[in-house]
């Protein structure tokens, strides 16, 4: 698929197609903290198999935000 669009761009608008899914189904608060927090994940230098403690803490139970 050629858009002329650049990868960044395209990526742009993918975050900007789930922001605006997150709003609609869960309103926009949830939406902006979901987005704080992954920014949060990316600035700690987190990566997908790192198993070291993060801001997002997921468990069965629930989320929550480790202090």
């Amino acid at each position: 698929m050629n858009t002329g669009l650049t990868s960044k761009e395209q990526c742009f608008e993918r975050v900007g197609k789930l922001a605006d899914e997150m709003i609609e189904t869960y309103g926009k608060d949830f939406a902006l903290g979901v987005l704080i927090l992954t920014a949060r994940f990316v600035a700690e230098g987190k990566s997908p198999g790192n198993t070291g403690q993060s801001a997002i803490l997921a468990t069965e139970s629930q989320g929550g935000m480790v202090r």
